[in-house]
């Protein structure tokens, strides 16, 4: 999330970017699915980090019935991205241990981490090992949360201190960044949730995890900031704005009104105003499925009567304070508050995002309020939704304006039942892709080949979800 650099004038041989990490040359054909316009880019199988009968089985599954070749190569290649290129497998204590780097950068993030893995949990059932690696993930991550819970990202090696150690906030080894995002505390309970109750296995949750939980419900209170500044503050010697913070690292004063405060979005930019909606609505999510795992786990009422009374908080407070008039699109959700009745009206590429909100089960596709923000996030209303001549989506302040992120068109298409707008989508995906046969973190509106990060595991991983979601339900789509 940090490569800032667009790749200009991307080198075209035959039409395609042949890239470094991702190439394959020498790989086996699959002249049986592929036509031979599309050049082998997946990294061949003797240098992948990790391998799956039963993904290897759906490769094989949607390339013979999908009559697109050219999505059939895209998904050969984006699905098993996180799996071929960022895991690396292993036991630890006897249990399950892995460690998901994001892809170009050698760290792993609690949120890009659990996001990577995500679209593999119903293979599951079918897969043990699949299982092992996914049940890993839950493990390390538990470790990461008990380390530093406000911390984002993590190294391998935990003595190693890295290219942030100078940031003026509480460092430790072992810590790659620790910009505080609601989210990072969220998404290792959406795996975790989403494992158990897809597989029924409950080796994760013991002590460790159940320990984990109560520090996240901690962290979660001290940044309700009801009794001053909070625990956390951050600041960053650097030219760009949003990669610190203002006012001594804690950054503009919020009113305390039961939200949770956020120092930065999921796309690791600062927020102008801390209480970011969307993560808000995600955290309500994650806490009453903390909740239910207390309960049905650890036995754990007290706790989880804790988590269900600060998720009820926050529901509360998102409909007293997220809501606000827009003259064209009416009752929509904003995308920050302080409290005091300012608010941010945007939406951001990263999930969560407000474009994301059904997809995390945060609220109904339906939702009067959420269809009325949708339209106003996906028109020329949003300062960050840009239409050009290859593509139309959602950016952000993280790359610049002009820029398309693939993963907001994912989302859309994950994100609507109009089967038009599914196909327009998965089309605009399938023109971007600068050749390359994986997607990017973002791209121009008017050119596609000025890309950043060509290997971004999660958006490649989430539009293999997009693809096998829309096989199995609307195939006609592909």
């Amino acid at each position: 999330m940090k490569r800032r650099n667009f790749i200009q004038n991307a080198a075209l041989a035959g039409g395609f970017v042949m890239l470094d990490p991702l190439s394959a040359v020498g790989a086996p054909s699959l002249t049986d699915i592929l036509s031979k316009r599309f050049p082998e880019v997946r990294t061949p199988e003797a240098k992948r980090h990790f391998s799956s009968k039963v993904i290897e089985k759906a490769i094989k599954e949607f390339g013979k019935k999908v009559k697109d070749e050219e999505l059939a190569w895209l998904f050969n290649n984006c699905f098993p991205n996180t799996l071929d290129t960022t895991v690396t497998y292993s036991e630890k204590n006897g249990r399950p241990d892995t460690y998901v780097i994001t892809g170009d950068i050698d760290a792993m993030w609690l949120r890009d981490s659990s996001a990577q893995v995500w679209p593999y949990l119903p293979f599951t059932k079918k897969d043990k090992n699949l299982k092992n690696l996914i049940a890993g993930v839950i493990n390390r991550q538990t470790s990461y949360v008990l380390k530093d819970p406000y911390a984002n990202a993590f190294y391998n090696d935990p003595t190693q201190t890295g290219h942030w150690v100078k940031d003026i906030t509480d460092m430790q080894p072992g810590v790659h960044e620790r910009k505080w995002e609601i989210d990072s505390l969220c998404y290792p309970i959406r795996l975790g949730y989403g494992y158990w109750k897809t597989t029924g296995d409950t080796s994760p949750f013991n002590e460790d995890w159940q320990n984990a939980i109560k520090l996240i419900l901690k962290t979660f209170k001290n940044q309700q900031l009801k009794d001053g500044k909070g625990d956390y503050s951050f600041q960053r010697e650097t030219a760009s704005g949003t990669d610190t913070r203002a006012l001594q690292g804690y950054g503009y004063p919020v009113k305390p009104v039961g939200l949770i405060a956020s120092a930065f979005r999921p796309s690791d930019d600062a927020t102008v105003f801390s209480f970011l909606v969307p993560s808000n609505f995600f955290a309500v999510v994650s806490l009453q499925q903390a909740a239910e795992m207390m309960t049905e786990l650890a036995k754990d009422k007290a706790t989880a009567d804790e988590l269900k009374q600060l998720s009820d908080e926050v529901k509360v407070a998102l409909q007293n304070h997220a809501v606000v008039n827009h003259p064209n699109h009416g009752k929509i959700y904003a995308f920050e508050v302080d409290g005091y009745g300012n608010h941010l009206l945007m939406d951001d590429a990263n999930v969560p995002s407000l474009l994301s909100l059904p997809y995390l089960g945060a609220v109904d596709s339906e939702d009067p309020i959420y269809k009325n923000t949708r339209r106003f996030i996906l028109s020329l209303d949003n300062p960050f939704f840009f239409k050009g001549k290859v593509a139309e989506g959602i950016g952000g302040p993280h790359i610049a304006v002009d820029t398309i992120w693939h993963m907001s068109i994912i989302v859309q298409a994950l994100t609507t039942k109009d089967e038009k707008e599914i196909q327009k989508c998965i089309g605009m995906l399938k023109s971007t892709h600068a050749g390359t046969g994986f997607m990017h973190e973002a791209f121009h509106k008017d050119d596609a080949s000025q890309f950043t990060r060509k290997w971004f595991a999660w958006a490649n991983t989430l539009f293999g979800e997009l693809l096998w979601k829309t096989y199995q339900e609307k195939p006609q789509l592909l």
